[in-house]
């Protein structure tokens, strides 16, 4: 009698496993290349495609870089300060601070909206840690140059995940040695590649939670592409690839035109020789003898002029109007992309120019603060082992993104204070003065310190005239219930 004995699933991939790894592989390899060009134009490393007219074949490899896209996408993502996490009920929110600090997510949030904002889409992977029971659970920020998500766009939620990179240190693997890391609704599967070709399974972590822990936070999405795109838009790159040509212009009109071109009329060919009868090389001829000539047989003196030097103002022009029309993608003030003007802007008209980028903040701010929400709340289920209560929302705070000045929030709040629309001690009214999270998490120690003081000296006020009347020999307002009936 023959008995089969059944593959562990610990240490092997099913077929649909290995199916999902397929299609998730394909997935995340047909957009790296898209991905890698935004990044490409976003560190100034794009190659700009020469038209083989202007550049001579003596300056094909100079490379000029001008750095808008940059500028744009981290004028964007410098607005966007996430602050603190609270429970919306008012409760404590300690809980929320944990993990958050423990993950270093303030810090942490800056690379996933730069990543976002880049890219497109940012992932959010969460699980639990690797301390312990009482480790708090794991959020980390994943590239989508290493991971890509399956969504169901009716749930609005991910089916299956996947991240392959370098394995990590903890792992014993070999020098440069790649990992998969799968992520399905009732485990998380670890595998790196195995002698006969395919994967081996090192790790299955099952936490049962129904639901992928993985978020994307996707920049830009429509109702038919919810995967996001990037801030670096074709426009973008066009125009970027369009002003480098002008740069590489006038690097050009430089190298030519830099020293005015001269000419002779009449010299003879003694005048380009040296005292041997040897020819003169053109840079001696032109600071040398030239400037000194001889008449001719008939004494006539040779005519010497200079052609007009070259004008770049004309390139520059042409690069001012494209710094125009950059701001106008982007929705930034021309003068943070160098176009300036003989007349300054004053400081509203400045902050005016600026409405189109605070908007764009606070829409992004929207949407990537619905995204940190489902990964808090996540890491949450991981913690306690199920889900948390629905009817309690989590918020995130985040820093106006605006540029209000001070004095502009005082008296703003100030004004809401004094009509009773906000009470002077709630937290809001701190929020509103524009008090960071650090220093209204202050104020309130400082109030609560306050209170106690204020309500310790108001029972010594009252406690003062008993001990007067004591010492004054007068009876106390305190009786002692001594068993008798009578006062």
């Amino acid at each position: 009698m023959t008995v089969s004995i059944p593959e562990l699933p610990l240490l092997h991939l099913s077929d649909d496993e290995l199916y999902l790894i397929q299609m998730l592989r394909a997935d995340m390899m047909r957009d790296r290349y898209a991905l890698k060009l935004r990044d490409a134009y976003f560190n100034g490393e794009q190659l700009i495609r020469d038209l083989g007219i202007s550049i001579p074949p003596q300056l094909k490899g100079l490379h000029t870089v001008i750095g808008w896209p940059r500028v744009g996408v981290e004028s964007l993502e410098e607005r966007l300060d996430l602050e603190a996490f609270r429970w919306a009920d008012g409760k404590d929110s300690s809980d929320l601070a944990e993990i958050a600090e423990a993950n270093d997510l303030f810090d942490e949030s800056n690379l996933a909206h730069l990543d976002s904002l880049v890219y497109g889409r940012e992932y959010l992977a969460v699980g639990s840690g690797d301390c312990g029971d009482d480790c708090p659970p794991l959020i980390t920020a994943e590239s989508p140059l290493d991971m890509t998500l399956m969504w169901d766009a009716r749930l609005r939620m991910g089916t299956a995940a996947l991240r392959e990179c370098a394995a990590d240190s903890y792992i014993e693997s070999g020098p440069e040695e790649r990992m998969l890391v799968l992520y399905l609704p009732d485990q998380t599967i670890t595998a790196l590649p195995s002698e006969s070709g395919g994967w081996e399974v090192v790790d299955r972590d099952i936490h049962r939670l129904g639901v992928v822990p993985v978020v994307r936070m996707a920049n830009r999405q429509r109702t038919a592409d919810r995967v996001g795109r990037s801030e670096i838009t074709p426009e973008v790159m066009s125009i970027t690839d369009a002003a480098c040509r002008r740069l590489m212009g006038m690097e050009v009109a430089a190298e030519f035109f830099g020293a005015p071109q001269r000419y002779i009329l009449g010299a003879s060919e003694s005048a380009f020789q040296d005292a041997e009868g040897n020819p003169l090389d053109a840079w001696a001829t032109y600071i040398g003898r030239m400037l000194g000539l001889e008449r001719d047989e008939d004494g006539n003196i040779p005519t010497v002029g200079q052609f007009p030097a070259h004008d770049p103002s004309g390139m520059t022009k042409i690069i001012d109007l494209y710094a125009r029309i950059m701001s106008s993608q982007f929705g930034l003030p021309p003068h943070m992309l160098g176009y300036t003007t003989d007349n300054p802007a004053s400081a509203d008209a400045i902050r005016s120019t600026e409405a189109k980028l605070v908007k764009r903040s606070e829409r992004r701010i929207r949407r990537f603060g619905r995204a940190w929400q489902d990964a808090m709340r996540l890491a949450l289920w991981v913690r306690d082992g199920e889900p948390p209560d629905k009817a309690r929302r989590i918020e995130t705070v985040w820093r106006n993104p605006a540029t209000p000045t001070v004095a502009a929030q005082a008296d703003a709040t100030v004004k809401l204070v004094q009509a009773g629309i906000i009470p002077a001690d709630s937290d809001v009214t701190l929020e509103m003065a524009g008090l960071s999270e650090g220093q209204r998490q202050r104020v309130r120690a400082d109030r609560r310190r306050s209170g106690v003081a204020a309500a310790g000296g108001g029972l010594l006020d009252r406690l003062a005239p008993l001990g007067d009347e004591r010492a004054a020999g007068l009876p106390s307002l305190v009786e002692v219930d001594d068993g008798d009936d009578d006062l």
